[in-house]
């Protein structure tokens, strides 16, 4: 069983040298962030932000960001590159912190396996999305290169990473499912809030 405690500890750990050991596809991470909606105008919860790698892709979409990562020296660094550029970084607990409001584009990048109870997160993350806002699960490897990964040190602190359909099938007890990818390069789910009423009678009127 995985303990928050220990997540937080292996990731503080980790900090100081997360920006230098990160690896980036910029293709797939295109595609992660078209199939999770993030444009301009649009409002992100970056859940497990760490260090805040995918943060300037979320700016550079005209999109505007609060990120929240459990470990403190995680959240520490992402605030202190990006405060400045009017993120709001926060350090806490995705499944207790209460944002005051919801948001149209909810991601989970390269952190889905540190979290120990996988479809709360989905359920307690859905519930967080605006109408017709969309969540998405992602990383930016194959399943086979991300056990792998996770086979050494991490091993403690993260689950197997399930098969995408069987996450889609939490997604969609939930959510309308709108990707699903599980390939040699990526692994991706998302989904969809239903729409608000409003939404509804406003589409079928056009």
């Amino acid at each position: 069983m995985i303990r928050k405690s220990e997540v937080i500890e292996f990731f503080d750990r980790l900090a100081p040298s997360w920006d230098a050991d990160m690896v980036r596809d910029e293709e797939v991470i295109r595609c992660i962030l078209d199939n999770a909606g993030v444009s301009e105008g649009k409002t992100v919860l970056d859940v497990a932000c760490g260090t805040g790698v995918l943060i300037p892709d979320y700016l550079a979409r005209g999109a505007s960001v609060t990120a929240i990562d459990i470990a403190p020296n995680m959240a520490a660094i992402a605030r202190e590159k990006f405060a400045p550029l009017g993120v709001e970084v926060l350090c806490g607990d995705v499944e207790t912190e209460d944002f005051g409001k919801r948001f149209d584009c909810i991601v989970v990048y390269n952190a889905f396996p540190h979290f120990p109870d996988p479809e709360r997160l989905i359920h307690r993350l859905a519930s967080l999305l605006k109408p017709g806002g969309t969540l998405t699960v992602a990383h930016g490897m194959s399943r086979e290169k991300l056990e792998e990964h996770h086979s050494g040190s991490a091993h403690a602190v993260s689950h197997h990473l399930m098969p995408a359909e069987r996450l889609a099938e939490i997604f969609g007890e939930v959510l309308r499912v709108t990707a699903v990818v599980d390939s040699e390069t990526m692994y991706q789910v998302a989904g969809t809030a239903s729409p608000s009423p409003s939404d509804t009678a406003s589409s079928a009127s056009e």
